[in-house]
């Protein structure tokens, strides 16, 4: 697996009755995935930030700097 310090955002929906998952440090990326519940929800967004940054690094994207690694 693949240690990554990116800020996983999970909020509830109303509308859609799921937690939703967002990855703020990647532009673009407003709501990635979702889950039926919280547990579900983190392993999908776990999943989903694995594969967003092999897809990244794949096509040779720069990754962007995580934001919990910058100083205010």
């Amino acid at each position: 697996m693949i240690k990554l310090k990116y800020q996983m955002i999970i909020q509830w929906s109303e509308e859609d009755n799921c937690f939703l998952v967002g990855f703020p440090d990647f532009p673009g990326q407003k709501w990635r995935t979702h889950g039926d519940s919280y547990e579900e929800a983190v392993k999908n967004g776990t999943e989903a930030l694995e594969s967003l940054v092999i897809a990244y690094q794949e096509t040779g994207e720069m990754l962007p700097e995580p934001s919990i690694n910058k100083v205010a």
